[in-house]
């Protein structure tokens, strides 16, 4: 059957998930950082959500699709219900925006650390956001504003052991693969977050190995894309935990 519908560009899609929470009938997830509509039949073509997109990215077409099913609406409920469950309580002290559990905003308090002499045998993470893969991240996340950004290749907190307290503590953070991931992407992605947030200071936090070197290079050619000028510092770490 023809009718209306809710049809998102994912070209113009950050991924924040501001749109999800105001679809009571669950019909847009977060994949992949997008926002997609999850089935036709979950969509009942009234557009609530079309407010919600900071973007501009979602707007109400006619074209064929299966009716609305309230039967499979409630079933999907039932279901991200359980989900969320499963999941456990939020944070008292963190904020998030809708999206699957996974991908949801959220920005945390971290304890202070512990002193290196303090006797305590387990460090508190310094970790003030989620999420961090550069993939899932929205440009204009509220933690990305003012803030002291650390961009690390993702086998860096392997190899070094100090990383919560060298690195991380006090600075949102996204993290990436050059090797595995697409890094035109990655180029375009810091563009956009070096463009819409009020970055003070940029540290790039790679491995030694050379493919490693594609995301220094991804994040030096943003800022330039950019036109904007931020303090930029470059880390070097050896495979066997030492800084080069």
């Amino acid at each position: 059957m023809i009718r209306k519908i809710v049809q998102i560009d994912e070209a113009k899609c950050n991924g924040c998930g501001l749109c999800v929470p105001s679809c009571a009938e669950g019909a847009i997830k977060i994949v992949n950082g997008k926002a997609q509509l999850a089935a036709d039949n979950l969509c009942d073509g009234l557009g609530a959500c079309l407010g919600e997109c900071p973007q501009d990215a979602i707007r109400i077409i006619e074209r064929v699709a299966d009716a609305f099913d309230e039967a499979a609406v409630a079933k999907e409920l039932q279901a991200a219900s359980a989900t969320e469950t499963q999941a456990g309580p939020q944070p008292a002290h963190g904020h998030h925006a809708g999206g699957c559990p996974g991908s949801r905003v959220m920005t945390l308090t971290p304890p202070a650390l512990a002193s290196a002499d303090s006797g305590v045998g387990s460090q508190p993470s310094s970790l003030g956001q989620w999420p961090v893969q550069l993939h899932l991240v929205p440009t204009n996340a509220p933690y990305f504003q003012g803030a002291d950004l650390l961009i690390a290749a993702d086998c860096v907190p392997f190899a070094y052991a100090d990383f919560h307290r060298d690195f991380l503590a006090g600075k949102s953070v996204v993290i990436g693969c050059p090797k595995l991931d697409d890094n035109n992407f990655y180029l375009q992605k810091l563009t956009e977050l070096f463009r819409v947030s009020t970055i003070k200071s940029i540290t790039v936090v790679r491995m030694e190995v050379p493919c490693c070197g594609g995301i220094v290079a991804a994040a030096r050619q943003a800022l330039v894309a950019c036109g904007k000028e931020i303090p930029f510092r470059e880390v070097t770490i050896g495979i066997k935990g030492d800084v080069k």
